[in-house]
């Protein structure tokens, strides 16, 4: 292994379990204006001295400003620029303050994906360091990952970079070497309104127009499109269903959720266009609230994963992997995007979301080979 890398990682594996803990105090769930701003606070604290600290506005409406923490070098070239989020699904009520468990690290957000953000703050500092290596590393921090319903407003600001390194959790492969994610599905949620009509369910039933039984029609429409081993490896599942006021009404109105992954953005054009827009006296409305871009850059990052290999001393294999990220907005302005950067874990979007404690240092070790790499390519 290249010493600066293993004894960077060292470093920045010392220091992560108290930094996770601090950002994990905080929480952030997505929306939330004070919550972000409280973990951004937090990651500033954290980034090395004679960083430049800019707020650009969130992709979302009605969110805190997004941080984006940028170190100058003194290179002719090399501009890396890494990827995190502080939000999360969990609300303050579910809030979980991080534990230690052995083993493990528990809490929320925790590996989806403030441990990744650690990590990402550890390079930077560590770069901050070595400015004759690169040109200009930025640190974008975003807090609306986990619910946006629209396009990404920061990719054409770091169009032509030379990477983009993406903190989501890692992982292994079944052979057990380092993984790194350079494709990932298309992400869409449906949604289906129905609009009936209400009728007392004991004395008049069949003076309504049954929401419920249009949206169960509606699933089980979304739900024959299901194929996640043909040619898009289309994934289609209904979620939720909100519906019904009384136990002794007809509901007249719903809505259905769906979550659909593919290949391909456009196979999800095939599952709205098989819903029905009328069921026995229902009608139903039909849309895509959000359509997530796939990505591929299983090509343009082999040879960057070979070279970076060689100064790990162990392999690195690129994956694929079917959650969305904000990686997948990167890649059509940096082909060289990886995704997966940060430490193993696990309990994604669950109380019980964890981290290997472990993994901290040779997932450190895996981002540190693959920086070098970039910037020296």
């Amino acid at each position: 292994m290249d010493p600066w890398i293993a004894e960077a990682a060292a470093r920045i594996a010392a220091r992560a379990p108290q930094e996770l803990e601090r950002l994990v105090a905080v929480s952030s769930p997505s929306g939330d204006v004070a919550g972000a701003e409280a973990a951004f606070a937090v990651a500033e604290s954290l980034a090395p001295a004679g960083v430049r600290v800019q707020r650009s506005p969130c992709s979302s409406a009605d969110h805190a400003d997004d941080l984006i923490l940028t170190l100058p070098g003194s290179a002719p070239r090399g501009r890396i620029m890494l990827l995190g989020h502080v939000d999360t699904v969990h609300s303050h009520e579910d809030h979980r303050a991080l534990q230690d468990a052995g083993d493990t690290l528990v809490g929320a957000g925790s590996v989806d994906m403030k441990a990744g953000d650690v990590l990402a703050l550890g390079v930077l500092r560590e770069l901050a360091a070595r400015p004759e290596s690169f040109q200009e590393v930025a640190l974008l921090l975003v807090c609306d990952e986990e619910w946006r319903a629209g396009g990404f407003v920061h990719a054409e600001r770091f169009a032509g970079w030379d990477a983009c390194l993406c903190f989501e959790g890692g992982e292994l492969t079944a052979d057990g070497d380092e993984a790194v994610v350079v494709q990932r599905k298309a992400a869409g949620t449906l949604q289906v309104l129905a609009h009936g009509r209400k009728a007392h369910s004991g004395s008049a039933p069949d003076k309504g127009a049954n929401a419920l039984l249009a949206l169960a029609s509606a699933a089980q429409a979304v739900a024959t499109r299901h194929d996640p081993h043909g040619a898009e490896r289309l994934t289609a599942v209904p979620t939720v269903i909100n519906c019904g006021e009384a136990f002794n009404v007809v509901p007249g109105a719903g809505e259905l959720l769906c979550d659909l992954r593919a290949d391909d953005v456009n196979t999800f054009d095939t599952v709205l266009a098989a819903l029905p827009e009328r069921v026995d006296g229902v009608r139903l409305q039909s849309a895509l609230l959000r359509r997530w871009p796939s990505m591929d850059s299983r090509a343009q990052t082999a040879p960057l994963l070979a070279e970076a290999a060689a100064r790990l001393g162990r392999p690195i294999v690129g994956v694929s992997r079917g959650g969305a990220s904000d990686a997948s907005y990167m890649a059509p302005h940096i082909p060289v995007t990886i995704d997966g950067l940060g430490p193993r874990g696990g309990g994604a979007h669950t109380p019980d979301e964890y981290i290997v404690a472990d993994s901290l240092r040779s997932r450190a070790e895996v981002a540190l080979a693959i920086v070098a790499a970039a910037l020296c390519g």
